[in-house]
C-alpha cells in the first residue's frame, strides 16, 4: 500500500479555505489513495497556525481521529535521530516537526511528502541518500 507523510503547511491548507492553496492541496488529497502519517509535531505545529480559533482546533483533530491521518509518536530513538538530522541540515534550516517527519520516512521507508515546504523537502534526504517525492506538484 502505498503510503505519504503529511506536513504542517499542507495540513494546514487542506484544513483552511481561506488559505492560498487550499484549493491545490484539496484536490491532490482527494485523489490520493494509501494511508497518510504525521508526527506530534506537526499536528501541534498545524493546531497553533489555525489557532486560536476553537472551531479550526476541532476540525484538525476530528481530522486525525476520523483517520484522515495516522499520529505517529516519538520514540527516544527518533527524538535522538531528529537532533542529528536538526544539526546537519542547521543552514537551511530544519526544524523539530520536518526533522520528526524524516525520521519517520528512515524509519517506515516512506519516500513520498504532501508538503508546502518546497525549500526544505527537496534538499532533505532519506537516510543521506534518497530524495523525497513531494507532493502536490
Amino acid at each position: 500500500m502505498r503510503s505519504l507523510l503529511l506536513d504542517t503547511g499542507a495540513f494546514v491548507a487542506l484544513l483552511d479555505k481561506s488559505e492560498n492553496n487550499h484549493r491545490r492541496c484539496a484536490d491532490f488529497f482527494k485523489t490520493f489513495a494509501g494511508k497518510v502519517l504525521t508526527t506530534e509535531p506537526v499536528l501541534t505545529e498545524t493546531l497553533y497556525l489555525l489557532g486560536p480559533h476553537i472551531k479550526a482546533e476541532k476540525a484538525c483533530i476530528h481530522f486525525i481521529l476520523r483517520g484522515g491521518a495516522t499520529l505517529v509518536p516519538q520514540s527516544g530513538e527518533s527524538l535522538t535521530r531528529a537532533l542529528v538530522l536538526m544539526e546537519k541540515y542547521k543552514d537551511i534550516p530544519m526544524d523539530f516537526a520536518d526533522a520528526t517527519l524524516v525520521t519517520l520516512a528512515e524509519e517506515a521507508g516512506i519516500s513520498e511528502i504532501f508538503t508546502l515546504d518546497m525549500r526544505g523537502f527537496l534538499a532533505y534526504r532519506i537516510d543521506g541518500k534518497k530524495a523525497f517525492t513531494v507532493w502536490p506538484k
